[in-house]
């Protein structure tokens, strides 16, 4: 981080406080320094893992990631797991890669497990953590709520290192002691001292009302005074006549001069009884908090990290997630799904060496077809495929075999068409080939950036280079025909559109074929046009195009529709 950043932090929490605060990655700690929520999101997505987040190598790769996390986010049991979900990076050791991945896959069987009403205990005491700011105390109830639940330490080893006996023990001393000191109900005399103070006070601030009804019992001398004064106080309140007899003065001047000092000296001594019996409770208080100390500190790191587990269980259970395999040299799923779609039609398809159903061995495809027939999706998909796996995170599709890439090169078209973007998208997508390490390319119509023949030579050479360096791509073209011969290690797949629905929308076959070039198919978006054309000069128009691009195609199509 920056100085200034550094120096607010070691200002505001101290330098201690604020490394604590991000080895745990709480955002909360930062923004109340000061930080925003970016910049600390930021920070500590970098101290977890600068060389992860390095691999993210294109801005739409940043955002495939940043929209995959904020997804997950939403599955979140607590405030601090959705923070510390945000800032989850691929991780540079595959050893962090598994572990986490065992520990999501865990936490699943163990929610998929629980029946509703456990299910439904689990949220509450996460909710009730949550609204308690998570405090210690609120950490013990929420563990041992889980505990009863019915989750315990052989799925959750932070569960099981607790004691719930002494933890217990410590709940309760840990609901009494507050920073105000200790709380009602802890100790019965204590409690009794302060219901007594309570009606000291209330007499001291209305001592004149005490005088004047005293007065009406019809006394004669200040020594009768005395005597009415005790029988009141102990007949009023909580006093005892006693208590009051015991701090009476004896050298009043008058019935107001004793009303007031008696009060005052009864206040005075019952402030001091409570301050020594709060000095001894909250002793014994803090010495059990203190006994307890190691199983209170396990309570609360359980309660976050379970959080943070279960969080991601949720997640990967709501879209059925599954566990890739991991290591090899490519990219291959079966049943595909893009998470950012409602009703994604399921995709096989991989590049590079793997297992699968899908053709191995080719290290680029040059993916072609149909507009609006799911291209970008299904790089997107690949995208999203690998920073999830990256991040030791199930992934979306039936099967899934993914390689370990020090680099993702997510490209999206961009409807700009000049120099400047040809020149920021070559800088953006080019230098991670040619790094040191293993990259993944997904690059997205080329000609969008430039004239379509000068498109071909550079998606040639791009497809050149990816080979070259061992890399694996996928690129996306309408341009298939005006490539040159491909090397060895690529192929050409299609994407075909079929027709049109019988409400005029277009009808794909998501599923690319292999080694076959796509079509875009023109004839059924002129099809369409025809079909919903408003009037009749309209209607020539697109007739007219109809001629162009085939009519007998055309009215075949529309032929379809109405059958």
């Amino acid at each position: 981080m920056g100085p200034k950043t550094s120096d607010r932090l070691r200002e505001t929490l101290g330098a201690e406080a604020a490394v604590d605060a991000i080895e745990s990655a709480d955002v909360r700690a930062l923004t109340d320094a000061g930080v925003t929520r970016g910049r600390a999101t930021r920070i500590l997505r970098r101290a977890n893992d600068e060389a992860g987040m390095d691999a993210l190598a294109t801005r739409d790769a940043r955002e495939v990631y940043d929209d995959l996390l904020e997804l997950a986010s939403e599955y979140a049991l607590t405030r601090h797991a959705a923070d510390r979900i945000r800032v989850l990076t691929p991780l540079s050791d595959p050893d962090a890669v598994t572990a986490r991945l065992d520990a999501v896959e865990a936490a699943r069987e163990a929610w998929e497990s629980l029946d509703d009403a456990s299910r439904d205990a689990v949220v509450a005491a996460f909710d009730a953590y949550d609204d308690a700011d998570g405090t210690e105390r609120a950490a013990v109830d929420a563990a041992l709520a889980l505990r009863d639940a019915g989750l315990d330490g052989d799925t959750f080893d932070a569960l099981g290192d607790i004691d719930p006996d002494a933890v217990r023990e410590a709940a309760d001393a840990l609901q009494y002691v507050t920073p105000d000191g200790v709380a009602a109900g802890a100790d019965d005399r204590l409690d009794d001292v302060r219901a007594r103070l309570d009606d000291a006070r209330e007499l001291e601030n209305s001592s004149f009302d005490v005088l004047e009804r005293v007065r009406e019992t019809g006394v004669r001398d200040l020594e009768d005074f005395r005597r009415a004064f005790a029988d009141y106080v102990d007949r009023e309140t909580r006093l005892s006549r006693a208590a009051v007899e015991e701090v009476a003065p004896d050298d009043a001047r008058d019935a107001a001069d004793f009303v007031s000092t008696s009060l005052r000296a009864l206040v005075d001594d019952l402030e001091r009884r409570e301050t020594e019996r709060e000095r001894e409770v909250e002793d014994d208080l803090r010495a059990a908090i203190a006994d307890a100390r190691e199983d209170i500190d396990r309570a609360v790191a359980a309660v976050d990290d379970v959080a943070v587990d279960l969080s991601l269980a949720r997640f990967a259970a709501a879209h059925d997630l599954t566990r890739p395999i991991l290591g090899g040299d490519g990219l291959a799923v079966e049943g595909a799904r893009n998470l950012f779609l409602d009703d994604p039609e399921p995709v096989d398809y991989a590049v590079g060496d793997h297992g699968l159903s899908p053709p191995s061995g080719d290290r680029v495809a040059v993916l072609t077809g149909a507009n609006s027939g799911g291209k970008t999706t299904l790089l997107e998909t690949c995208c999203s495929v690998a920073l999830l796996a990256a991040m030791g995170l199930p992934v979306p599709a039936d099967r899934a075999e993914v390689g370990r890439f020090d680099a993702v090169v997510f490209h999206r078209r961009h409807a700009s068409f000049n120099a400047g973007v040809l020149e920021s998208t070559l800088k953006s997508i080019v230098p991670p080939l040619t790094d040191d390490g293993r990259t993944l390319m997904l690059v997205d119509e080329f000609e969008a950036i430039t004239e379509p023949g000068r498109a071909a030579d550079l998606l040639n050479g791009l497809v050149d280079l990816t080979v070259e360096r061992g890399a694996l791509g996928v690129y996306v073209t309408h341009l298939a025909d005006d490539l040159s011969p491909l090397p060895d290690a690529a192929r050409i797949d299609g994407i075909f559109a079929e027709g049109l629905t019988s409400d005029l929308d277009l009808r794909v076959d998501y599923q690319p074929r292999f080694g076959t070039v796509g079509k875009s198919t023109p004839e059924f978006i002129v099809s369409r046009l025809v079909a919903n054309a408003g009037d009749r000069r309209e209607r020539r128009g697109f007739e007219h195009l109809a001629a162009a691009v085939g009519e007998e195609a055309v009215q075949q199509t529309l032929a379809d529709v109405r059958e």
